[in-house]
């Protein structure tokens, strides 16, 4: 059998609609005024004045939770002092941006602090002399891409959602379609200010792209989740923003033929900004939800089960012309039924419905998620035993995901909990035992965290909570995110109940 009780994906749906309040674990008197000593009263709320909005982010089996208190510090002082009282008191903290997570590490702590980041979020500094960003975390990822479009520059992670802030993409690597020419976020995070779990202040790298001077902190604490250090200014490489872009859409008839694709586009000096593949159920959702129609006729739809979409992109209209005119000749030689170079409307609008792809697979009922990253050439047998662990368990799994870099996307679709939990937990060892990895860009959170108890190596995991005690030494950060605080052995061994693909 799947692990049990051992993730708050086992929450079904039922429950996602209830806040759950401890009124054990209200705030005391004392802590309370000694957080509106830091932040003042206007910026610190108790009860039932905590916004809804802060109890959750948008993962789609975690249960709410009403923190004791949300706190709005303006400064990186009064961060620093919120987080020495809750360590004075050993209270738990999370940090907060937007809330667009997807795998719980946002959600609070029954009877903890939220230390929500929203007057956080000014951009101090655009240099164009260093091509970098200083901006704070509460910034989205919107806001810094109009301040930048005026001076022909780019921050070009692009997860997703726009609304998403900094210190959040930071906090969980945040990577997205363009990783394949761009990378995540952590090769774009040049140095950082953060708030250790003691309430000291420390300042990683600079506006430089290479050191050797001691460990790399700074890279350390990208993706930590919020585990290790409050992040309250992020140092960010830009890069220049080329002018012109071309979608290029190619239906196929196997997800082999996709796969074998990839690897000639990506080597073939065009420099593609997008590589992704769609199933059919996936293109057709999207688009759907988009309200547009592609136009491909249906003789062609019915013999396709992928598609791959390509953007690329250059300064000058000539030579991006001549790109996708080589690009749509490789493509039809690597296998596309066909070719189709988008107009720049209707390029616009696959791309984006892809983004939103996540949101229209949560419109139409979607029970889980999965963002499982294997050697890209993998892909194509991931993918068949996916399909075949959901029709053994009657279940649908449909997908998208970053083809060039093995980053495979599932909506999952079972309303019965303990089925559901099982062929989630095989999906995932499918993915682990093809050399992949759990999760390749939403973080694991407090969702994943079983998954990689029972496919981490131990060792790792015991040094994972020696770095934190370092880092945080009463354990107040995020507490129960990516790992639980107790040695490895003191948890039920869960290998010896692995089963199917994870065997």
């Amino acid at each position: 059998m799947a692990p049990d009780a051992v993730s708050t994906t086992q929450h079904d749906h039922e429950h996602r609609d209830a806040v759950t309040t401890n009124t054990e674990r209200l705030p005391g008197i004392e802590l309370i005024e000694l957080l509106t000593s830091i932040v003042g009263p206007d910026n610190v709320d108790i009860g039932d004045r905590i916004s809804d909005d802060l109890c959750h982010d948008e993962s789609l089996g975690a249960a709410p939770v009403r923190p004791g208190a949300a706190v709005r510090p303006v400064s990186t002082e009064e961060v620093a002092g919120v987080v020495r009282v809750a360590g004075s008191l050993g209270v738990p903290i999370t940090a907060r941006g937007s809330g667009t997570g997807l795998s719980g590490a946002s959600i609070p702590v029954d009877g903890g602090i939220v230390v929500s980041f929203e007057r956080m979020n000014r951009i101090l500094e655009i240099d164009l002399a260093n091509h970098v960003a200083v901006v704070e975390p509460g910034v989205t990822l919107a806001d810094l891409d109009d301040e930048l479009a005026p001076h022909q520059l780019v921050y070009p992670v692009f997860p997703g959602e726009q609304s998403a802030s900094l210190g959040g993409n930071v906090a969980t690597n945040a990577g997205g379609m363009r990783a394949v020419k761009y990378g995540v976020t952590r090769h774009h995070v040049l140095g950082l200010e953060v708030v250790l779990g003691t309430g000291e202040v420390i300042v990683s790298g600079g506006r430089f792209v290479k050191s050797t001077s001691g460990y790399d902190l700074t890279q350390l604490i990208v993706g930590s989740e919020g585990t290790l250090a409050l992040v309250t200014k992020a140092i960010l490489r830009l890069h220049p923003r080329p002018a012109h872009q071309a979608t290029l859409l190619a239906p196929f008839a196997t997800l082999d033929d996709v796969a074998k694709a990839v690897a000639p586009i990506v080597m073939s000096g065009v420099g593609p900004l997008v590589v992704e593949y769609l199933d059919v159920i996936s293109m057709a959702g999207v688009t759907a939800s988009a309200g547009f129609d592609l136009g491909i006729d249906q003789d062609l739809q019915a013999r396709t089960l992928a598609y791959l979409v390509v953007v690329l992109e250059q300064h000058r209209v000539e030579r991006l012309e001549q790109d996708a005119q080589d690009l749509a000749a490789q493509l039809s030689e690597l296998g596309a039924l066909d070719v189709f170079v988008l107009s720049d409307r209707a390029g616009a609008q696959l791309v984006e419905a892809r983004e939103r792809a996540f949101w229209a697979a949560k419109a139409n009922g979607a029970d889980e998620i999965v963002d499982v990253v294997v050697p890209r050439a993998s892909i194509p047998e991931y993918l068949a035993t996916v399909g075949r662990l959901s029709e053994e368990s009657s279940s649908l799994a449909v997908g998208c995901g970053h083809a060039a870099d093995g980053n495979v996307h599932l909506s999952v679709w079972q309303s019965d909990g303990p089925t559901r939990r099982e062929l989630l937990h095989d999906i995932v060892a499918a993915g682990v035992a093809l050399g992949g990895v759990v999760s390749g860009e939403h973080g694991i959170g407090t969702e994943k965290k079983a998954y990689l108890a029972e496919f981490e190596d131990p060792v790792k995991l015991d040094l994972y909570r020696r770095i934190k005690s370092i880092f945080d030494p009463v354990g107040i950060l995020n507490p129960g995110t990516i790992f639980d605080l107790e040695p490895a052995e003191s948890r039920t061994d869960h290998r010896q109940h692995r089963k199917g693909a994870g065997r």
